[in-house]
C-alpha cells in the first residue's frame, strides 16, 4: 500500500477547522487564503481515500457473490469494477508521492542543445515537442517564453511555461541531460551519432515565495525578435534581455507582441531562478552540516534514446524502460515519471510500491 498518512490529514484537518472557528479568524485574509485551501484540498484526497476503500469492500462482496452465482455477467461486472478500481488507486496513489513543497505550482522549462551542432539543436527540438505533447495529453497549458532557432534545422534553447496542479511535482525529475543515439538525417554517410540536451526544471513563484529584486541590480535590453511571431514581433524591439548583475543570471522573452508583455515575462522567470539558487544554496548548507558530498548534476546523464540499431529508452536512474521510443517522443512520459517519483518516496525512507502503468489521472 502506497504511503497515505490517513490519521495525520484528518488531525490537521480538525487543527485547521479549530483554527478556522476561533473568534478573529476572518479579520486576516492573508492567513484564511492560505488556510481554506489546504482545508479543502486535505478534505478532498480524505474523502477520495474513503470512497476508494469504500469501493474495495464493495468490490470484495461482488467477488464472494460472483463465486456463489457462477455466471459470466457478474464476472465481467467484477472485471470492470476492479480496472475501475485500479485506475483511481494510481491516480491517489501518484498525488500521494507529489508531497514536495513546491510540488502543486507551475513548472518552468528550459531546454539547451548541447554539443554538436545541428545534431544537438534538432534533439533539442524534438525534446520541446516531447514535453509539449505530454503536457497537454495529461491537461496541462503550455505556453512557449522564448525560443531561438537553430543555424539549418532545431533550436539551440527554448524556455516554456507548463500550468496546472502539481506541473512540478510532475516535472521536476526530468532536471538533467538527455541522450540521443541514431543515424543522423544531417549526415551523409548515414553514421550513428550521439547527441545531448539538457533540461531545467523550476517552480514558477508564487507571490508568497517572492525574492527581492532591487531594480540597480537588473541591466534590461531590447533587441529585435528572431523567432516566429509575425511581421510585429520581428520589425520591433519588443524581445527583452533582463541580467541580474550579483549573480550573472540571464533571462530573455521574445514571445510577446509587445516589449511590455515580454519585460513582464521575462521578470517571472528571473524571479523563479532566484528563487530556485535561493533554494539550492539553503539545500547545500544543509547537506554541509550532514556532512554529504553532492556531485554537480549538470554533466549527468538521467536517461537514453536509443533508435537504432535498436529502440529503447531506458531512465538511468531508476532502470525504467521501454522499447516503444516513438510513443515516448509523442508524449508518453507517465512510466517514467511515476518510476522517479516513487523512488524519491523510498530515498526518504517511506515504503514504496513497484507497480508499473500508466498515470491516467491528473490532480
Amino acid at each position: 500500500m502506497f504511503p497515505f498518512d490517513i490519521a495525520g490529514k484528518e488531525a490537521r484537518i480538525r487543527e485547521l477547522e479549530e483554527e478556522i472557528a476561533r473568534p478573529g479568524f476572518w479579520d486576516d485574509p492573508s492567513r484564511a487564503e492560505k488556510i481554506m485551501p489546504e482545508l479543502g484540498a486535505l478534505k478532498e484526497k480524505v474523502e477520495r481515500y474513503q470512497s476508494l476503500v469504500k469501493a474495495a469492500e464493495d468490490l470484495e462482496v461482488l467477488c464472494e457473490l460472483g463465486k456463489e452465482a457462477d455466471d459470466e455477467e457478474t464476472a465481467q461486472e467484477v472485471a470492470r469494477e476492479l480496472a475501475e478500481l485500479r485506475r483511481r488507486y494510481e491516480d491517489l496513489e501518484l498525488e500521494t508521492l507529489l508531497s514536495g513543497p513546491y510540488d502543486r505550482n507551475n513548472a518552468i522549462l528550459s531546454i539547451h542543445a548541447g554539443a554538436g551542432g545541428t545534431e544537438a539543436q534538432d534533439w533539442a527540438q524534438m525534446l520541446l515537442r516531447m514535453y509539449t505533447r505530454w503536457a497537454e495529453k495529461s491537461g496541462f497549458k503550455v505556453e512557449l517564453w522564448d525560443i531561438l532557432p537553430g543555424e539549418e534545422a532545431g533550436i539551440k534553447s527554448a524556455t516554456f511555461l507548463v500550468s496546472g496542479p502539481n506541473a512540478y511535482g510532475y516535472l521536476k525529475g526530468e532536471r538533467g541531460v538527455h541522450r540521443l543515439v541514431r543515424h543522423s538525417p544531417f549526415d551523409a554517410a548515414g553514421r550513428r551519432h550521439t547527441s545531448f540536451a539538457s533540461l531545467d526544471v523550476i517552480p514558477e513563484v508564487n507571490q508568497d515565495m517572492e525574492v527581492e529584486i532591487r531594480p540597480e541590480d537588473l541591466r534590461i535590453d531590447t533587441f529585435r525578435s528572431g523567432g516566429a511571431g509575425g511581421q510585429h514581433v520581428n520589425k520591433t524591439d519588443s524581445a527583452v534581455r533582463i541580467t541580474h548583475l550579483p549573480t550573472g543570471i540571464v533571462v530573455t522573452c521574445q514571445n510577446e507582441r509587445s516589449q511590455h508583455a515580454n519585460r513582464l515575462t521575462a521578470m517571472r522567470i528571473l524571479q523563479a531562478k532566484l528563487f530556485d539558487l535561493k533554494r539550492k544554496e539553503e539545500e547545500a548548507k544543509l547537506n554541509a552540516l550532514r556532512g554529504e558530498q553532492q556531485e554537480i548534476a549538470w554533466g549527468s546523464q538521467i536517461r537514453s534514446y536509443i533508435f537504432e540499431p535498436y529502440t529503447l529508452v531506458k531512465d538511468h536512474r531508476t532502470g525504467e524502460q521501454v522499447g516503444n521510443v516513438q510513443a515516448v517522443m509523442d508524449g508518453e512520459l507517465d512510466q517514467f515519471i511515476k518510476a522517479y517519483l516513487r523512488t524519491q518516496v523510498s530515498e526518504d525512507g517511506r515504503p514504496a510500491t513497484r507497480q508499473s502503468g500508466p498515470a491516467n489521472g491528473r490532480a
